[in-house]
């Protein structure tokens, strides 16, 4: 029976991770017996807000959420070259530190530094460039600067209303000001502190509690007021329209809004700009939230991306010509997210897991022919709501990777009925096929459209999801034993002991084969050529192309049928052994050595899963939300046809064009052919298989453009993508109107 398991995992703070990471040794607590050929980590969508320790003329700092601090230099930037505190606007590469009564100022370029003293008495409000602002015991505001990088000079400050109660110190994109937010009288006001003499002025009075404001060196908002700082002593501030959006920066002439609190559904917020000398407004960066902020050299950060897997900081800096230009300067990593459930087929590995936030939904990684991940995480469902878990179901949700693309679990609705059902093919289309209100039932397997469900109330279905089909519907209704589904095969023990009895769905038609098996099996499992019987006691193979019958190792723990070997995991050890059958003689080895401390309670498709159309091998290694990727190392099956769905329209055409399926064992790139009557080759189409199935497209045009009619000839040449084996050769015939 195959199984999938709810993984339970214990908060882990401050992980991220690129959506595909190769490793060469991947991070484990425990020994590898295979070194694996690649590791991903399931990620989530959601991006995450970021916030800028220190953003200056060389590079900057970011932290994503509660992460680490990491550091990022801008390329081809040529940063301040005078590093001294004399030179005030080479402060917009220093990154000060406050420890104590010691701020320690570090030009990032040269590497000079200086050491500002706090005297005694005095307690530290911010820091900008090689400036610090102080409070002494009565109130009163001073900025220190050092001579030589060590003597301590104070400025105190000047102009700064007595009696006024500073609320708020903010920098900006400026090292020459620092603003100042403060109320007096029952008012709120915000100034500026000029560093390089201490002169403080009030350029905004209003009733805001805690203003909104921006600046740089030409321009300051505060509360939807914007002033130009050399303003005229006197000047009133110009009154700005207010929007929902947030005072995000002052670039240039130029105020950056971001962050509304409020946005359309189905739209997502952006960072825009207004000219301050103009009034026009434009777009400076769309799907652009959370982290927006100055730059001390009177630029701005802010990250932008359609998701957390393109999630990217932007640097925005002045034109000559009043306006704004911006530059990628670093990627977002995602932060992890735990893996619900797992299945690898045709060379693409599923994982289930909440990467939208709150809601699941799959999403996928190509595999190439070694198993190294060849791409990025790639959504392959719409988010969607978790299934009902039955109590004690520790089977929850289970899913079957069915080698078309696509992926089938099992959905419980509140009251316990179940439902089988589809996603892959797109990022929106969910296809469900009833159970007849069953419940308590397990996914017995699947292949292509055929998904096999065995019912709590002792009915087994075949779940039919054809090509183009809107829904799932049952194509066969039986009395639940062990069986398995492989193309439009159904296999399910005969009528005597060892006989294993297999049922074409689409014609009805049986054939029935002695196993060798001592019983009646309670376990069957096909691919390709090979039928797996378990007895409890024994097992065996038996292959259909050969008549061999081969003894395989027994026991109580899940097992997995692929091309070749067998998959067992031994629930005592934690080992997964890989038992090679494909020469005809049983030889077992340790696949790898799970980690010891159990993230479900076993099963395939919960902890690890196995490509029955390709061998590569995928398992939990223990890292949060991380999957490791082993080949088996034993050869594939030579290609071939498991099902084919072969329409004869008579009509095709742009909006209705001819798509047959061929359902094949293994990836493959392919090229299919078109012939009219007369011989003439009037097109060729190429791909590569979706999964292991070929679905091509085709609108009935030549490869000229013009139209065609009547008897035609189609031929496809599949090459398998393993390089194992030959090419795959089909052909028949369709007739257009």
């Amino acid at each position: 029976m195959i199984r999938s398991r709810r993984l339970v995992h214990a908060a882990v703070g401050g992980v991220v991770a690129l959506s595909c990471t190769v490793l060469t040794a991947p991070a484990q607590a425990v020994p590898q017996a295979d070194e694996p050929a690649g590791t991903v980590r399931l990620v989530t969508e959601k991006r995450v807000t970021v916030d800028y320790p220190w953003a200056g003329a060389s590079g900057f700092q970011y932290r994503p959420g509660t992460s680490a601090v990491t550091t990022v230099d801008y390329p081809d930037t040529v940063p301040p070259a005078h590093a001294g505190p004399d030179d005030l606007a080479s402060g917009t590469d220093v990154v000060n530190t406050h420890t104590g009564q010691t701020v320690t100022q570090r030009h990032r370029s040269t590497g000079v530094t200086a050491t500002v003293t706090i005297p005694s008495g005095h307690a530290f409000r911010a820091a900008a460039g090689w400036s610090a602002l102080t409070m002494d015991g009565i109130g009163a505001l001073h900025v220190l600067r050092t001579v030589e990088g060590t003597l301590t000079v104070d400025t105190p400050v000047t102009g700064f209303p007595a009696g006024a109660r500073p609320v708020l110190y903010r920098t900006g994109g400026s090292v020459g000001r620092l603003a100042i937010v403060y109320t007096l009288d029952g008012k709120t006001s915000v100034g500026l502190v000029d560093l390089s003499d201490g002169a403080f002025r009030t350029y905004v009075t209003g009733d805001t509690a805690t203003p909104q404001l921006a600046f740089n060196d030409r321009w300051l908002v505060a509360d939807w007021k914007a002033i130009r700082v050399d303003a005229e002593p006197g000047t009133e501030p110009t009154a700005l329209t207010r929007t929902d959006a947030q005072l995000e920066a002052v670039v240039g002439d130029q105020l950056l809004l971001g962050n509304p609190t409020f946005v359309l559904g189905g739209t997502e917020a952006a960072l825009t700009a207004r000219s301050l000398v103009t009034g026009a407004s434009s777009t400076v960066l769309s799907s652009s939230f959370g982290g927006i902020g100055p730059t001390l050299d009177g630029g701005a950060l802010a990250t932008a991306g359609p998701t957390s897997l393109d999630w990217n900081i932007h640097r925005i800096t002045p034109t000559g010509s009043g306006g704004l230009t911006t530059a990628e300067v670093a990627r977002v990593p995602a932060a992890a997210t735990g893996v619900q459930g797992l299945a690898v087929a045709g060379g693409e590995l599923f994982l289930h897991g909440a990467t939208p936030g709150a809601s699941l939904r799959y999403n996928s990684f190509q595999l190439d022919a070694t198993g190294r991940p060849d791409g990025p995480q790639t959504r392959r469902s719409p988010a969607m709501s978790p299934s009902a878990c039955l109590t004690g179901d520790a089977a929850c949700p289970q899913l079957e990777a069915l080698g078309d693309g696509r992926v089938s679990h099992l959905w419980t609705s509140e009251t316990g009925e179940e439902s089988v059902v589809t996603v892959g093919l797109d990022t929106t289309t969910v296809l469900s096929g009833p159970t007849d209100g069953d419940s308590t039932g397990r996914i017995g397997g699947g292949t292509g459209r055929y998904v096999l469900y065995n019912g709590g109330s002792g009915k087994q279905r075949v779940v039919d999801f054809p090509r183009a089909a809107t829904a799932g519907e049952t194509a066969l209704t039986r009395d639940r034993t062990a069986a398995a589904v492989w193309g439009q095969t159904l296999w399910a023990p005969g009528s005597t002991p060892g006989a294993v009895t297999g049922r074409n769905l689409k014609t009805g038609t049986a054939t029935t084969i002695a196993t060798g098996a001592p019983c009646t099996p309670t376990d069957i499992q096909a691919v390709n050529t090979w039928l797996y019987w378990s007895c409890g006691s024994s097992a065996g193979v038996y292959d259909r192309a050969t008549h061999r019958r081969i003894t395989v190792p027994a026991d109580t723990g899940p097992a997995r049928l692929a091309d070749g070997f067998l998959l067992r995991e031994n629930r005592t050890t934690h080992e997964l052994l890989l038992t090679d059958f494909h020469t005809g003689t049983a030889t077992t080895r340790t696949l790898v050595k799970l980690p010891a401390t159990d993230q479900n309670t076993g099963g395939s498709n919960g902890r690890w899963a196995v490509d029955r159309f390709g061998g590569h091998i995928a398992y939990l290694n223990g890292t949060y939300g991380e999957v490791s990727i082993v080949p088996s190392g034993v050869p594939t099956s030579p290609l071939a046809q498991m099902e084919a769905q072969v329409p004869s329209p008579s009509v095709i055409g742009k909006a209705f064009p001819w798509t047959p399926v061929w359902q094949l064992n293994k990836p493959s790139t392919w090229t299919l052919t078109l012939t009219d009557a007369s011989g003439k080759l009037i097109r060729t189409l190429t791909g590569s298989s979706t999964g292991a199935a070929v679905r091509p497209a085709w609108d009935g045009t030549t490869d000229s453009g013009g139209a065609t009619g009547g008897a035609h000839t189609w031929k496809l040449t599949a090459h398998p993508r393993d390089g194992h084996g030959p090419d795959l050769t089909l052909s028949g015939t369709m007739t257009l109107g």
